[in-house]
């Protein structure tokens, strides 16, 4: 009994229609090599599209590049870091372009295929990018940084008040540093690295994420505070960095470094769809002065799946209620991130299908989950079959 009480509270027989169509909601999925084997495995990439296509899934956010290396064979990579892509990668694949298999195969199975720039400006200390250019870093404010910092200056800048973003890979004991995006050197690597993918293969678009920016605390690296002084009549940024006109200037100028982006992306392909997927806004602008709403009213941004990585069904609700949202969905496609789970927070089906609903209810363009390896597999609270038809029934092609 208690079995059939409990399918019955996951499977429901109706779900409840919205202006969005089924044809035209998005149903994504980001694709990560972290905590994920899909990359690795042989196979793994075939058997990932193929259950995806059947259960009507249509948006794949497959990753290029995190942790200071790319994912796909990389001449601009190899150029600046020595390596032209991830070594383990390379290692098992012996070469092989999985970016390229999976843009193919996912076209075979009609699925929109977006690279997704993962990690952004972050990388490793330990990377080979961060070892052979540490003037390309930013830094928390300390006098010693007034010159170029060498690698020692860096390892000394990671203390316990570095930014709090950087703890996102603690449990690994991987330090995390941020490339400057105000650099004219890191602007060309990214940009070169973009347009490399974009011109190399068929792709439907191109994503960024939340680590497009720079955390609030950066900034007083030698080159920041050499262009700050130049266009403050030598005055150098304040000690306070939620200062409202230093936070500004900063945001600025990493707008233009996207608007740049933008203009170059669609000198080559016009019709490379530039998706974002930040934090809620004011985090975004708060935490990492990214001002993405800026960005949206620029006409920089084609798509925007805005993370809601929520456990309270308040919370949630909240962030989907947010009327600067509602104004911005007037100009563009917005969908909404949906966590399906981590290794350390594993997220139960029910929550999963509630959210769908929530975003549907609430009239979004669609949705993209974080990320394929907690979808369903064998560590996730439910077993997979079940989180399974769930999603059968979430994403038939007529929902009713």
């Amino acid at each position: 009994l208690s079995v059939a009480l409990t399918l019955t509270h996951f499977y429901p027989t109706t779900i409840s229609q919205t202006s969005v169509t089924a044809s035209d909601e998005i149903r994504g999925v980001w694709i990560t090599n972290v905590n994920s084997g899909i990359l690795f495995v042989p196979g793994g990439v075939q058997r990932a599209l193929d259950q995806l296509s059947q259960l009507n899934f249509n948006t794949v956010y497959p990753v290029f590049w995190n942790r200071g290396t790319t994912f796909y064979p990389s001449a601009t990579a190899r150029r600046v870091t020595g390596r032209f892509q991830d070594s383990l990668l390379n290692l098992i694949h012996f070469g092989k372009d999985v970016l390229s298999d999976i843009i193919s195969q996912g076209h075979q199975r009609d699925l929109r295929v977006i690279p997704w720039f993962e990690y952004g400006l972050m990388a490793p200390i330990n990377s080979q990018l961060v070892q052979r250019h540490p003037e390309w870093i930013t830094l928390p404010q300390s006098s010693k940084f007034l010159a170029i910092p060498s690698l020692q200056d860096l390892n000394d800048a990671l203390l316990p008040n570095f930014p709090p973003s950087n703890k996102l890979s603690g449990w690994l004991g991987i330090k995390n540093v941020w490339l400057n995006p105000l650099h004219p050197q890191v602007q060309r690597f990214i940009e070169d690295l973009i347009i490399e993918v974009v011109i190399k293969y068929d792709v439907d678009g191109i994503q960024f994420d939340d680590n497009f920016g720079m955390p609030i605390e950066l900034g007083y690296d030698w080159y920041t505070r050499k262009i700050y002084k130049q266009e403050h009549e030598g005055k150098l940024p304040p000690n306070n960095p939620a200062d409202p006109e230093w936070m500004q200037w900063r945001a600025d100028k990493i707008t233009a470094f996207m608007k740049t982006l933008h203009d170059q992306i669609k000198a080559v392909k016009p019709d490379c769809l530039i998706s974002l997927a930040p934090n809620p806004r004011e985090f975004a602008y708060n935490e990492s002065l990214q001002d993405w709403e800026t960005w949206v009213k620029q006409g920089l941004i084609e798509e925007l799946i805005l993370q809601v990585y929520r456990d309270s069904p308040k919370a949630f609700l909240s962030e989907l209620d947010d009327p600067a949202i509602r104004e911005l969905r007037g100009k563009i496609p917005v969908g909404i991130g949906i966590l399906s789970g981590t290794m350390g927070h594993p997220v139960e089906i029910e929550q999963i299908q509630q959210q769908v609903q929530d975003v549907r209810d609430h009239n979004f363009q669609g949705m993209s989950f974080f990320y394929w390896e907690t979808l369903w597999s064998y560590f996730t609270p439910d077993a997979p079959r079940e989180r399974r038809r769930v999603f059968e029934i979430l994403f038939s092609p007529s929902p009713s």
